[in-house]
């Protein structure tokens, strides 16, 4: 399974953005499919996650209630909604998959290269 991320840019502080995620070889409701973010001298953190099953969805604590994750089945593309951002957010987000694991942690097998988000003050 490959993953391509896409959506990144500058936005302003308060401001909006939405990535997509496409993965090739398996479609995104054979998949638990999780977003992270890595910033700059930190760890990765993880952001938000869908189940293939159900699509129960779930956030990383510092995000809540600011990101949306969903997918679109017939495009076979997974998004995250990210409001109100602030220059925390800044990070490089990466899309992950995985056809058994599918949580809060790093442990998902298909990693894509992530796109840049930067904001700015």
């Amino acid at each position: 399974v490959q993953l391509q991320a896409s959506g990144g840019g500058l936005v302003q502080a308060g401001g909006s953005l939405r990535l997509s995620c496409v993965p090739s070889g398996r479609t995104v409701t054979e998949l638990h499919m999780g977003w992270f973010r890595q910033a700059p001298g930190k760890g990765r953190e993880f952001v938000a996650g869908i189940t293939w099953s159900s699509g129960s969805t779930f956030y990383g604590d510092s995000v809540k209630g600011r990101v949306t994750i969903s997918r679109d089945n017939a495009k076979n593309t997974v998004y995250l909604q990210m409001n109100s951002l602030t220059p925390e957010d800044t990070a490089v987000y990466m899309c992950a998959a995985d056809r058994t694991y599918g949580g809060h942690t790093s442990e998902y097998r298909y990693w894509g290269p992530g796109t840049l988000v930067t904001v700015s003050s």
